[in-house]
């Protein structure tokens, strides 16, 4: 039996006993794929792929994180807890919880991997296998934690759902606090996302002048969700938005990348004329082949514009410092380069 059809049966097993909101694992999906998905370029990986998305019981067993792509999972590195504990991340990552909830301390380290470079995930939980759990995610470059998925905090006869509105904007105020500082510069905006299967909410935390969110958190029974998204001050340049449309709304990260006029000047083409050409249902990959512009073209235009703002934003301690050289910084941006302009809108016209 093929390895390939191997592999699709047991995830399609493991997947049978989670359930997942479409529209979270949407929006899971794609900032996962996003931030980590692994270099495809030199490989033709769509021959090694299995088509379509499936809930990652091996990775992170929560309904919350249930869609990242299987490419992401096989490249995956399982940690041992003596791991973790000397990994330059992981440790520093612990460090992090523990300051933040010391009770943690006690928590048992049930689950750990990394994707080399890329991210590093840490799962913990109150010992005895039940009650309180929390999952980490951590950038490999930056050592930002991206992602905190808290479960069972509260009783279980009261769950986060149950609770009014300024209720659980409370408790996710507080783990954000807990987790990333003071949230007071923030501008706050919660809606209740159209789930008939189970009640689902959406935060999104502000900085005032930005129109991308610092914070997304995604709140469902028992569970908060939180993501660092790291919303920038829209620069003056960026004359237009929603070059993605998923869900009837923008994909950030592309605004952020495809904003770009060194870009714009390597096209030959203004921001309104690309977004025109995208909702066509064409990726930018093609909409530059059409003007003899090799993908390795782009990236590396759309990559040196990133590498930039993040000195830039590390300068102005808008992100935390790192040691890591303008060509490791490059490196570690062009996967997220490559799926932003492979993709092609959800919705085109």
């Amino acid at each position: 039996m093929p390895i390939e059809r191997k592999i699709r049966e047991h995830l399609h097993k493991e997947a049978e006993t989670l359930e997942c909101p479409p529209a979270i694992s949407k929006r899971i999906e794609q900032s996962y794929s996003q931030y980590f998905q692994r270099k495809r370029s030199e490989i033709n990986m769509k021959k090694r792929l299995i088509s379509g998305l499936v809930a990652t019981a091996i990775l992170i067993p929560t309904a919350a994180f249930a869609a990242p792509s299987l490419i992401e999972m096989l490249t995956r590195t399982p940690m041992t807890v003596e791991q973790v504990k000397v990994d330059e991340v992981g440790k520093a990552t612990l460090e992090k919880l523990y300051n933040a909830f010391p009770e943690t301390k006690s928590f048992k380290i049930i689950n750990a991997s990394k994707v080399q470079g890329v991210q590093t995930s840490i799962i913990l939980q109150e010992k005895g296998g039940i009650g309180k759990k929390i999952s980490l995610h951590t950038n490999g470059i930056t050592g930002a934690i991206e992602h905190v998925n808290q479960e069972n905090w509260e009783p279980k006869e009261k769950p986060l759902t149950a609770l009014t509105d300024q209720e659980i904007k409370s408790k996710v105020d507080y783990l954000i606090d807990k987790m990333y500082g003071n949230i007071e510069e923030y501008e706050f905006a919660m809606e209740q996302m159209a789930n008939p299967d189970q009640k689902t909410f959406m935060l999104n935390y502000t900085k005032k002048g930005s129109k991308t969110p610092f914070y997304q958190v995604f709140v469902q029974d028992n569970t908060i969700s939180v993501s660092l998204i790291g919303g920038e001050t829209t620069p003056s340049n960026i004359k237009v938005e929603g070059f993605f449309s998923t869900n009837g709304k923008p994909d950030y990260t592309a605004d952020s990348f495809l904003n770009d006029e060194k870009l714009f000047s390597l096209l030959k083409i203004s921001p309104t004329e690309l977004k025109q050409e995208l909702a066509k249902g064409k990726s930018v990959v093609e909409i530059a082949a059409s003007k003899n512009v090799s993908k390795q073209q782009v990236i590396d235009v759309i990559a040196k514009t990133q590498a930039e703002r993040q000195i830039q934003g590390e300068n102005n301690d808008d992100v935390p410092k790192n040691n890591r050289s303008s060509e490791q910084m490059l490196k570690a941006v062009e996967p997220k380069v490559l799926q932003v302009i492979e993709h092609k809108t959800e919705t085109p016209w």
